[in-house]
């Protein structure tokens, strides 16, 4: 196991520079989730750390050594790639095996590894079987035994899920999960499925246009993002925003309703952000937040989303799946002040 630390690094392609000096500590044995919209530098940055592209400025240190002008091979991290890349004409034994290739070890204590690194992965019946007699999983699950096999300081995964179904993803991310909490290796994880990122991460990495936008824990981000990117781009629905006007009385929306604040805050024009699972109707004497007109309803099972039309802006509501208000209908709305979150309409920081 290792720590990672990039420091001001940025990497150029020609006259483009799609990384701006990003700065990060990846603690021993954590495990670190880059996010972000395609494009945004998450698998240029793994590319890095992997030795496969060349830093343009910065250090990259793995275990507190700098390992920018080291080879691939002389880093000790192990990747695994969205496309499994193992060979059709070996055996699982010999696709986990291969990784010790060129290891000096003695043949026993290679098939030793071999069949430890099966046992973990569940796979020890499965170690004579060739990839065409695999599933999906059991082919994605031989890729991390071969990176597994070579007992590498730091884990990278680039997008290892997005080749499987919805069923598949939900397995290999409790796989991964559970991996990580039996073997305790450094694991930096890079996606663009913001669920994976929340039920993976010890700490998430949100990333756009080469920049890091914010560092925190799952619950962090979701609860306080630093800016309107973050608090749209983590949560499924996207938080609602409605721009709204300071006023004596508080937050004017549009023409719509006021929302009652005490803060003093430090702009006149302001973002209000509530997530969709936070706005409900006004029931049992809850306090009417704002109240428009029921436009769609989208049944999920035990909850629907109520798409509310309120004075022209649309927003989204969480709304019972037993007994869903019906369309066309005036629903009243409220949300926990708590719930509530404020932005600078200019710049899209948080306001406190």
């Amino acid at each position: 196991m290792a720590t990672v630390e990039l420091k001001k690094l940025t990497k150029s392609f020609g006259k483009t520079e799609v990384l701006h000096g990003i700065d990060l500590m990846v603690e021993d044995g954590e495990f670190v989730v880059f996010v972000g919209p395609s494009g945004c530098g998450k698998s240029t940055t793994l590319r890095l750390l992997a030795g496969l592209d060349e830093v343009t400025s910065g250090q990259i240190l793995i275990g507190g050594e700098v390992v920018n002008n080291l080879a691939p091979k002389e880093r000790n991290i192990a990747m695994v790639f969205q496309n499994y890349a193992i060979y059709p004409h070996m055996t699982v034994r010999k696709n986990i095996g291969f990784g010790l290739r060129t290891a000096k070890m003695p043949k026993a204590d290679k098939e030793k590894r071999i069949d430890e690194v099966a046992e973990i992965l569940g796979m020890t019946d499965l170690l004579e079987r060739r990839p065409a007699q695999l599933s999906g999983g059991q082919r994605q699950r031989v890729a991390i035994g071969r990176a597994m096999v070579r007992n590498p300081s730091v884990f990278l995964f680039d997008e290892p899920l997005s080749n499987l179904d919805a069923q598949l993803r939900t397995q290999m991310r409790l796989e991964i999960k559970k991996l990580h909490q039996d073997v305790g290796t450094t694991i930096i994880f890079v996606t663009h499925d913001q669920v994976e990122a929340m039920t993976l991460a010890d700490r998430i990495v949100i990333m756009k246009d080469g920049h890091i936008q914010q560092v925190g824990t799952p619950s962090d981000v979701f609860q306080n993002p630093a800016n309107m990117f973050v608090a749209q781009f983590i949560g499924a629905p996207s938080m609602n925003m409605l721009e709204g006007t300071v006023i004596d009385e508080g937050i004017q929306l549009g023409a719509g309703p006021v929302i009652a604040h005490k803060n003093q805050f430090p702009v006149d024009k302001i973002t209000v952000g509530i997530r969709p699972s936070a706005l409900v109707p006004a029931t049992g004497g809850a306090p009417t937040l704002m109240a428009g007109t029921i436009a769609i309803v989208e049944p999920l099972g035990a909850e629907s989303l109520a798409y509310v039309d309120i004075n022209g802006t649309m927003v989204i509501a969480t709304v019972s799946g037993r007994t869903p208000p019906i369309v066309g209908d005036v629903l009243p709305l409220t949300c926990p002040p708590e719930d509530i979150h404020f932005f600078d309409t200019a710049s899209g920081k948080a306001l406190s």
